[in-house]
C-alpha cells in the first residue's frame, strides 16, 4: 500500500503543473542482448533549463549501485525518497521494461526531456543514455540508446 501512495505521490507532483488535465503514458524501454547482468535504469525528468524535476521509475532494488547511476544520482544527491513505491526489478538483457503513468499535459511541448541512465554490473556505466525531448509529435516514436538501450519510446 506505502509503495502505491509514493508513486500516487509522484504522479501527481508530474501531474501538478498542469493543473487541469494529465494523460496516461507508456515508456518502453528495450534493452540490446549485451551479455551481461540485469541493467539498472533510472527513467527521470528535467526541465527546460536542465533541472531535475521528478523520477518516473527505478529499475534494480539494491541502492548500493544507485550511484552508478550517475546523473541521476548527482541531480538527486541519491535521495532514495525520490524513488519510494516506483521501483522494480534489474531489466535484464534483450528484455523489455514497459510502464504506464500519468504525467502532466503541461509537461509536454514545454521543454522537458525524458533520460535514462542505465547501469550494469562488471560493465561499463552509461550515464544519460538515452535523453528524449518530451513532446507530442515524439509519441510513438523510438530512439537508439548509447550502450545497453536497443530503444526506447514513449505512446500517448
Amino acid at each position: 500500500m506505502r509503495k502505491i501512495l509514493a508513486a500516487l505521490a509522484l504522479t501527481t507532483a508530474l501531474t501538478l503543473p498542469g493543473i487541469a488535465m494529465a494523460r496516461p503514458v507508456t515508456l518502453t524501454t528495450t534493452l540490446k542482448s549485451y551479455g551481461g547482468d540485469g541493467a539498472y535504469l533510472a527513467i527521470y525528468v528535467t526541465d527546460a533549463k536542465g533541472a531535475y524535476a521528478g523520477t518516473l521509475w527505478m529499475a534494480g532494488g539494491k541502492a548500493k549501485y544507485y550511484e552508478h547511476l550517475s546523473d541521476w544520482y548527482r541531480a538527486t544527491g541519491g535521495n532514495r525518497a525520490e524513488i519510494n513505491g516506483i521501483t522494480g526489478a534489474s531489466v535484464g538483457a534483450g528484455r523489455t521494461l514497459e510502464i504506464t503513468l500519468d504525467l502532466a499535459d503541461a509537461l509536454f511541448d514545454a521543454g522537458y526531456t525524458v533520460h535514462v541512465d542505465a547501469a550494469v554490473e562488471d560493465m561499463r556505466d552509461s550515464p544519460n543514455e538515452v535523453a528524449v525531448p518530451l513532446t507530442a509529435a515524439g509519441a510513438g516514436k523510438t530512439v537508439q540508446g548509447r550502450r545497453y538501450v536497443a530503444s526506447f519510446g514513449y505512446d500517448m
